[in-house]
């Protein structure tokens, strides 16, 4: 491919010019408004075999649909057509150069249809992928010769140094530096530190984790600087004691969700600083709101932030009284409970439909109606009103009362790939693509008391290797799939 793209996209531009990219993007890819998501439900399926795919393309020489694969291709081929969008992601495909491409312009009108589509739906725009910006685009041609990860290669891996009952950490950071969104972020160095000493930067230092990680070397890392960062943020992880790597990954996106917030403000601080008073107390109280969490727009919220919806309902007036509340994970019990038969769950799907399954609140727990202005019993539902772009499910193993303490070791089955639209609150209105797929499962091993953590992380499509702190090995899928799960991440 050419520096100035895919020659056949060009002459397809020249020919067509870009009006029916901006058409099909706006109603089958972006869905700017109701009009377009009821045709898209309605016209927007594979003109082959009919099926409603996750994965559907449309030829833009001409209207057909098709699904990802042999659909598609034999259209393409038949017709003699190069150019399709691919409609989950709005991605243009060149048949020709068998490969997607890019365009500067034709980005620019799916942006403009991405920001129609989120002010519609009233959500924020969703995480972009990198585009390059002009200074990044001349070190990228000056330095045409570039270190390329093929297939079966090792480079981002790293062996981990456990420094005394770090296991915990260990696995943390491998699943954290295997997440995609994370790793395109730190890769292309967006991060804009503000801090007048970048050692006391955790975001500094996790981006430099992540460069070390990829920069070919083969030896194991040592996370003592991380490790001290957390200490001086998390103080109740501090001290060499065996921690629970659920509680770690939670301060962790904590803290960094934190120094995000807080290089953001430095950074506005410093571009107002010339500005008049007048103009600087109205957009303080903006700031401030926009730091709130669940309503940040730092890397960590855009990529592990969702919304839960509670709906309460009053069993003598049927009044609904709905909250909603943002959150990093979803945890799961996975005991007995009285309120659901004693049945104990055996997959992640049952887990998921007992978390959302409506819970009487009983006469001992009786919540004051709005309406009937009373004390009155009501039932309990969650829902998920909006799903991150990683989806984290943390399993309660680790079960404590006041009698005694103990680990759950059922196994649970999880899928490696599922769809998560039975849970969402709006399942019928739903819009979006709510399919997920593994890449990362934290397990435990051992006792309460006593025990070791690793983690197993897919490293390249159907690539999957086990992190066991210094010691990294190939993995199988059944591997994967029969672990002791505790934490498990998907995308």
């Amino acid at each position: 491919m050419s520096e100035t793209g895919c020659r056949h996209y060009q002459s397809y531009v020249k020919e067509h010019s870009y009006d029916t990219f901006r058409v099909i993007d706006a109603y089958f890819a972006s869905c700017v408004n109701k009009e377009a998501r009821e045709k898209k439900a309605i016209h927007c399926n594979c003109f082959e075999c009919g099926n409603y795919a996750i994965q559907l393309y449309a030829c833009l020489h001409c209207i057909y649909f098709g699904c990802r694969g042999a659909h598609i291709t034999s259209h393409l081929r038949a017709k003699k057509h190069n150019i399709a969008l691919e409609l989950s992601h709005g991605t243009l495909y060149c048949y020709a150069c068998r490969d997607y491409i890019y365009d500067a312009r034709s980005r620019e009108y799916a942006l403009v249809n991405r920001k129609l589509e989120a002010k519609d739906l009233q959500k924020s725009l969703g995480w972009q992928p990198w585009i390059p910006t002009a200074k990044e685009t001349n070190l990228l041609l000056a330095n045409a010769r570039r270190r390329l990860v093929r297939p079966n290669q090792t480079i981002g891996l790293r062996g981990l140094l456990n420094l005394g009952a770090t296991c915990f950490m260990n696995c943390i950071v491998q699943a954290l530096v295997h997440t995609p969104l994370l790793s395109d972020y730190f890769m292309s160095d967006r991060h804009d530190c503000g801090s007048k000493s970048t050692h006391k930067c955790l975001v500094c230092e996790v981006s430099r984790l992540f460069q070390e990680f990829y920069s070919g070397s083969r030896s194991p890392l040592s996370l003592h600087r991380l490790l001290h960062l957390i200490w001086n943020h998390a103080k109740h992880l501090a001290g060499y004691e065996q921690q629970d790597a659920h509680e770690f990954f939670i301060a962790t996106l904590d803290v960094l969700h934190r120094h995000c917030v807080k290089a953001k403000s430095e950074h506005e601080s410093k571009n107002s600083s010339g500005s008049s008073s007048t103009g600087n107390s109205s957009s303080g109280s903006s700031s401030t709101a926009s730091h709130c969490y669940g309503q940040c727009n730092c890397i960590i919220d855009q990529i592990f932030t969702g919304m839960l919806q509670s709906d309460v309902v009053c069993q003598a007036c049927n009044g609904v009284s709905t909250t909603f509340d943002p959150f990093w994970d979803i945890s799961l019990d996975l005991g007995e409970t009285t309120t659901h038969g004693g049945v104990t769950p055996k997959t992640l799907i049952d887990c998921l439909e007992r978390y959302t399954r409506a819970e009487h609140l009983g006469s001992a727990a009786k919540i004051k109606c709005s309406t009937c202005k009373s004390y009155q019993e009501s039932t309990k539902q969650f829902s998920l009103r909006t799903l991150p772009s990683v989806v984290s499910f943390h399993l309660k193993r680790f079960e404590h009362s006041a009698l005694i303490d103990r680990k759950i070791s059922s196994f649970i089955q999880f899928p490696v790939e599922f769809d998560m639209t039975p849970f969402m609150s709006e399942k019928k209105n739903a819009y979006g693509d709510f399919r997920f797929s593994l890449y990362a499962v934290v397990n435990h091993v051992g006792t309460i008391d006593t025990g070791h953590y690793t983690a197993y992380v897919r490293h390249q499509k159907d690539t999957w290797v086990k992190c066991d702190d210094h010691v990294i090995t190939m993995a199988s899928l059944k591997q994967v799939l029969d672990s002791e799960g505790l934490v498990e991440l998907a995308t």
